[in-house]
């Protein structure tokens, strides 16, 4: 079975043109893979940046949350070295106040705790 040249000449023209047509496509999905490179490389800076913002946020947060609890603890503390101070003061006042009001027991209540820590510290 030989061609004619006209059934050659046929061929040979849908040859080229399903070449040319799938050059086309070939060309059309090398532009579409490049959009759509250019998407997700869109979408990832995009994502980084609101990962960064967020990061950033939160260690804002939790500097903050910080420094509010230490300013908590240390007006706390400073609260109960006064009430430790002032209590200090009204110990100290009560007993100075005893001993100059029964200055004979004072000095007998002293003696006998000594002869107690005396007597304990032989055992």
């Amino acid at each position: 079975m030989s061609m004619t040249n006209g059934e050659a000449g046929t061929r040979d023209w849908i040859d080229k043109a399903t070449a040319e047509r799938l050059e086309k496509d070939v060309a059309a999905v090398k532009s579409d893979i490049a959009a759509l490179t250019d998407q997700i490389t869109d979408a990832l800076n995009t994502f980084a940046n609101a990962t960064g913002k967020q990061a950033r946020r939160g260690y804002k947060q939790a500097r903050d949350n910080m420094d509010s609890t230490l300013d908590d603890v240390s007006e706390r503390g400073s609260a109960m070295m006064d009430a430790a101070q002032d209590a200090y003061g009204s110990i100290e006042e009560t007993l100075e106040e005893a001993i100059t009001q029964r200055p004979l027991a004072t000095v007998g209540v002293a003696l006998g705790i000594g002869f107690l820590i005396g007597f304990a510290w032989r055992r």
